[in-house]
């Protein structure tokens, strides 16, 4: 019953949750049901390839679809999103004859800025505080309007 509850809640959003959040969402349901117990099964249904876990980012996260697709993360909050395009069938031609491996699967990140992270802040990505993202901008537009003295 815990499981599938899980299993259930997970494939119920596509918000690619860690198991804190999962935890949290299924003690709506069980309110009795412990973090341990989330962790378990989290790591079991994986393992039995009835979820997705993504690794990355400092963060482990869930996806409770199973059809082949590509995840977008972001470099500064680690949100995870579903990349809206076919699968590249041409990875799987290239890879013939590459490798002695049989290649079973394989899984595709991008990685960038959300769209929050990047309105916070273009440079916070680089470790930049505002006044130095400001000197940084300052610094491009003035390259950009006086050039190089082989551009003049």
């Amino acid at each position: 019953m815990q499981r599938r509850a899980i299993l259930e809640e997970l494939r119920r959003v596509d918000s690619h949750p860690t198991a804190d959040e999962v935890y949290e969402m299924v003690r709506q349901r069980l309110p009795h049901i412990s973090l341990g117990t989330v962790y378990r099964n989290l790591e079991l249904l994986s393992r039995h390839g009835m979820i997705q876990k993504l690794e990355g980012g400092g963060q482990r996260r869930f996806d409770g679809f199973l059809e082949n697709h590509y995840h977008v993360r972001c470099l500064r909050c680690g949100r995870v999103d579903d990349v809206e395009i076919e699968p590249i069938a041409a990875v799987d031609d290239v890879l013939q004859g590459l490798t002695e491996y049989e290649v079973v699967g394989y899984k595709l990140e991008f990685v960038g800025l959300c769209p929050q992270c990047r309105q916070k802040g273009q440079h916070a990505h680089r470790g930049l505080d505002a006044t130095e993202a400001a000197e940084e901008q300052k610094s491009h537009e003035l390259t950009r309007d006086t050039g190089t003295e082989e551009e003049r």
